[in-house]
């Protein structure tokens, strides 16, 4: 006669205590497939890790590409990008004006723009949330559950113009 081991008790245990964790198992295996089904970083072949700073770069290269996005960060934020873009070898920061909260699977992000005069906040924001979902999800797998959107600043023409005259650059 055989034995079908992985119901049978265990030397000290009930039959019923036996099927119970064949059923635990069982019940943690189909935990496993039903989080592997939700989630393309869940699965039964491991778990891929995405840390916050891709996110962080991800949404903060989906916002500049949007028309009529002039920048992102706070004023000294921009500050300090302006004094690091004039140092040689020094990279771009893309992450800047981006804060993440991530999850195993979710993520939500806030993003703090400086829009164009003349643009409609309403739309740029609508193109940015779409640009930086679009992104987010597809380079990380993560669900993007929400994008805040502050804007911190509207960019006057004149404002680039004074700069540049400040800065010693010729205008034409």
């Amino acid at each position: 006669m055989t034995e079908n081991t992985s119901a049978a008790a265990k030397p000290g245990q009930t039959a019923h205590q036996g099927s119970a964790q064949n059923g635990n198992a069982q019940s943690a295996e189909l935990t496993r497939k039903q989080a592997a089904a939700k989630s393309p970083l869940i699965t039964e072949q491991g778990i891929t890790t995405v840390e916050e700073n891709v996110v962080q770069k991800l949404a903060g290269i989906a916002t500049r590409e949007v028309p009529g996005v002039y920048g992102m960060g706070n004023a000294a934020r921009r500050a300090f990008d302006a004094i690091s873009e004039r140092i040689p070898g020094s990279s771009t920061q893309v992450s800047g004006g981006v804060s993440v909260e991530k999850g195993e699977r979710q993520t939500a992000i806030d993003l703090n723009v400086i829009v164009e005069y003349g643009v409609s906040i309403v739309e740029v924001a609508e193109k940015i949330r779409r640009n930086v979902i679009r992104s987010v999800e597809h380079g990380t797998g993560l669900e993007v559950v929400e994008v805040n959107i502050s804007v911190a600043d509207v960019h006057l023409p004149e404002e680039e113009d004074d700069q540049r005259r400040d800065s010693g650059v010729e205008l034409a």
